[in-house]
C-alpha cells in the first residue's frame, strides 16, 4: 500500500495550501487525501489544489466528507446532504482519486423519541443511492467507523452489518487504527472486512479518548493492526490522520515525525509498496 496523509494536518495550522502540499511531498509521502468542502471553496482553490498535485506528482487518493445530516429526521435535511455528498463525489470524479472517506452521524437523542432502526435505514438509504451516483463516476464510497457510543458505525460488527444492507459494491469501509484501538476491536475482527475495505487511516491516542497523533505518541500496538491490514490485500494507501496539532507553529516537524515512524511501522510488515 502507498503511504498518505490527509491535508487537514496543514489546514489546521494555518498553513497556505500550496505550502502543504509541497511539504507533503518533500517529506516522502506517495499520496494526500484532501480536506475540503466543494461547496465552501471556490473554483480557484479547487483548481490550485488538482494543478499543484499534478506538478508534485503526488496523487490525490480521498476526500474527506462529515455528512451527520445523511440521518437527520427532516426529509429537507436529508435531501440536502445528498446533494451536498454528490458534489463531493463530483470533485472525487474531477481530482482522479479514488473514493470520498464519508462520516455517517449518530443516534440522536440517545436512541429514543427517533426509533434507532429508523435512523439506520435512512442512512443505508443514502448510501445505497450514493453508491449509484458514486460507481456511475467509477468512484468508490468507503465509510469510516467512528468510536463513539451512538455512532451509526462504531465497530465492526456494525460495520459489516451497515454494508451487508447497503449491498452496494461501490460502498466500502474505511479502516481507522486508533479508532479500532478506542471501541476494543481486536485486530483479529478485521478479518470480516475481506473485499470489503477501501482505505486506511493510521494515528496513534491514548487508548481512551479520540487524538490522532503521530503513531509512537501513544498507545496503540500498531503491528497487529497492520498485519490484519496487509492480508487483506486493499489496493489503495494508509494516509496518517493529524488533527489540532497541539504547536501549529511546529507543524513540520509534526507531520515529519508521523511520516518517520509510519513509514517504520509499515516497512517492518512489508506493507509499503
Amino acid at each position: 500500500m502507498k503511504l498518505g496523509l490527509i491535508n487537514s494536518a496543514w489546514v489546521q495550522a494555518d498553513q497556505p495550501t500550496v505550502f502543504g502540499l509541497q511539504k507533503t511531498k518533500e517529506l516522502g509521502f506517495d499520496t494526500v487525501d484532501i480536506f475540503i468542502d466543494p461547496l465552501d471553496a471556490d473554483v480557484r482553490e479547487r483548481r490550485l489544489i488538482k494543478d499543484e498535485c499534478d506538478r508534485l506528482d503526488l496523487p490525490i487518493v480521498s476526500i474527506c466528507c462529515v455528512a451527520v445530516g445523511l440521518i437527520d429526521f427532516n426529509p429537507s435535511v436529508q435531501r440536502f446532504h445528498v446533494e451536498r455528498v454528490k458534489a463531493y463525489l463530483d470533485l472525487v470524479y474531477e481530482y482522479e482519486a479514488d473514493n470520498l472517506l464519508l462520516v455517517l452521524g449518530e443516534y440522536i437523542w440517545q436512541q429514543e423519541v427517533i426509533p434507532p432502526a429508523e435512523q439506520w435505514r435512512m442512512g443505508v438509504e443514502a448510501c445505497r443511492g450514493l453508491g449509484d451516483y458514486a460507481a456511475d463516476l467509477g468512484v468508490e464510497i468507503a465509510l469510516e467507523l467512528e468510536p463513539f457510543k451512538l455512532s451509526l458505525v462504531n465497530s465492526v460488527d456494525s460495520m459489516v452489518r451497515f454494508l451487508d444492507d447497503c449491498d452496494h459494491p461501490a460502498v466500502k469501509a474505511n479502516i481507522d487504527v486508533s479508532h479500532l484501538v478506542l471501541a476494543d476491536v481486536a485486530p483479529e475482527e478485521l478479518r470480516r472486512l475481506q473485499g470489503k475495505a477501501a482505505h486506511v487511516h493510521i494515528s496513534d491516542c491514548d487508548g481512551k479518548v479520540h487524538g490522532d497523533l503521530p503513531p509512537g505518541r501513544g498507545v496503540v500496538e500498531f503491528e497487529p493492526y497492520l498485519r490484519e491490514i496487509k492480508d487483506l490485500a486493499i489496493d489503495g494507501a494508509v494516509s496518517i490522520e493529524l488533527e489540532y496539532s497541539p504547536e501549529p507553529d511546529k507543524i513540520v516537524d509534526w507531520v515529519a515525525e508521523a511520516y518517520r515512524e509510519t513509514d517504520r511501522l509499515m516497512q517492518s510488515v512489508e506493507l509499503r509498496g
